[in-house]
Order: structure tokens, then sequence, then C-alpha cells
């Protein structure tokens, strides 16, 4: 099995999309993309460069990907958000997700970053135990606040 983890193209959103979507129905949130294929195009190579994505090739087909994109803490100043790391389910437990964190990771070294985060699905155990072996830390006391699209146009 030949693997390759590289950066992402514009012609890799349309699959980039089609894992987007194999991981919202793996956790039951289908409905909620409202991301198309145009958008990750527009966003991720646009004018505005909104998120970097790397991609994972297994036999000259992507079956794995990774997104992220800066943030800045008022703590620790420049920091790096993972978005999410998708590898289909067929492919899961070959090392891709690992070959993929381990780019994000290096990429934000290399960036100088001081933290670098995401979040993982309280349910997916196996998700998480995965990152806690990659030495990252699951913080039990905080809690993850959503204004969604509805609550911001009605905000008064």
């Amino acid at each position: 099995m030949d693997i390759k983890i590289r950066n992402a193209k514009k012609e890799d959103m349309k699959r980039v999309h089609e894992l987007i979507m194999e991981l919202a129905l793996y956790e039951k949130l289908p409905k909620e993309v409202d991301l198309t294929k145009d958008d990750l195009i527009k966003d991720g190579f646009g004018g505005k460069k909104l998120f970097n994505c790397f991609v994972a090739e297994v036999n000259s087909r992507v079956e794995g990907m990774a997104i992220i994109y800066n943030r800045y803490s008022t703590w620790k100043g420049q920091t790096l958000h993972l978005e999410d790391l998708i590898v289909t389910k067929k492919m899961r437990n070959k090392g891709i997700g690992a070959l993929l964190l381990d780019k994000v990771i290096l990429f934000g070294k290399e960036m100088g970053v001081k933290r670098i985060t995401w979040e993982v699905i309280d349910w997916n155990k196996k998700a998480i135990k995965f990152y806690e072996r990659k030495g990252a830390r699951l913080i039990d006391d905080w809690s993850i606040i959503h204004l969604n699209e509805k609550a911001i146009k009605n905000y008064h």
C-alpha cells in the first residue's frame, strides 16, 4: 500500500467534501453540513485563504484529509486549530490518521505555534485513545459553545 501525505489541491475538494459527508454520517449529523465543494475551493484557494488542507493518498486515491487554520490565544499567542481529521472507514487502522496528524503537528512546529487544538466527540473513545497516545490531553472542564447561523441572524 502506497500512502502519500501532501498539500491538497483545488481538484481534491470534491473528494474532501465526500469525506466531510462521511464524517457527518458517522456522527449522525449529515443535515448539519451546509458547506459545498465550491465553498471549499473558494475558502481554501481563493483570495483570502481561510484554511490549509492535507490529504492522504492511498494508491493515488484520496482516503483521508486534515483541515487546519490559524488561531490566536490571549495566553499563548499563535496557535493552530485542527478542524477535522478524517480517514475513510475502509482505510482506518492502517496508520493513515497517524501520518496526517504527524503532518499537522510538524506543520505547527515549523510555524512556531505554542498550541494545537481540536475537538473530539465524547463517545468516540477510539479517537480519544489515539490522540492521547500521540501526547494530546483531553480538557474535561471546558465546554464548547456554538452560536448557530439562526442565532447570529437573530442576535440583537
